[in-house]
């Protein structure tokens, strides 16, 4: 080793929050062209508009106020954006598939997005239309995965992603369904630990 190894050591890991306003990039507020916001649709948009609410809570059940959402989907057709060979349907092609979010001082967060449509999964069985969701907070040395499944969803029984999961956890994963003003609203909540913890993936 050299004397600079010696002398300087390990970098010290880093956790991945809090994080500064602007890396949520919030509509219209900064002076550059918004990257990722918590609204995925648009007026060429295709399949039923549905809209995602939730809270994400710590391991005391306190609301997290600064944390952060990621979600990544396929369109209603079961198309992701951006995948290798997959032609795009015209009336789904400004749809990217990704959001971000940033929980209030109630921790609670939104999307407005289409309900995706099923995928096949790495063995080509197909998957129940579902929301991957990834996590950032304080604290957290890398975010946690995890997913979203919808109440209303038959195919639900024979996806093979939850039926890995201990069925008496597999609620943790899955949104329940109301109506509010003509339109499908999904409440999704998070809780990092605890009891009712969420099931996360090790990816």
């Amino acid at each position: 080793m050299t004397s600079a190894e010696t002398t300087l050591g390990i970098t010290p890991s880093q956790t991945v929050g809090p994080f500064f306003a602007y890396g949520l990039t919030p509509n219209g507020q900064y002076p550059w062209k918004d990257t990722f916001g918590n609204d995925l649709t648009g007026p060429d948009i295709a399949g039923e508009r549905i809209r995602i609410e939730g809270r994400v809570f710590d391991g005391d059940g306190a609301p997290m106020t600064d944390a952060m959402l990621e979600i990544w989907q396929a369109d209603a057709q079961g198309h992701y954006a951006g995948a290798a060979g997959e032609p795009r349907r015209h009336t789904n092609a400004q749809f990217q598939g990704f959001g971000r979010a940033g929980t209030d001082a109630e921790g609670r967060f939104v999307f407005e997005t289409i309900k995706p449509g099923p995928v096949p999964g790495p063995d080509g069985r197909p998957q129940a239309p579902h929301i991957l969701v990834a996590l950032f907070a304080r604290g957290m040395l890398r975010q946690s995965y995890t997913r979203l499944y919808f109440a209303d969803e038959p195919a639900n029984a024979d996806d093979p992603v939850l039926a890995l999961v201990p069925e008496e956890r597999r609620a943790t994963l899955i949104a329940s369904r109301t109506e509010r003003d003509g339109r499908a609203v999904y409440t999704f909540n998070i809780r990092m630990q605890g009891e009712a913890e969420t099931v996360f993936f090790e990816i």
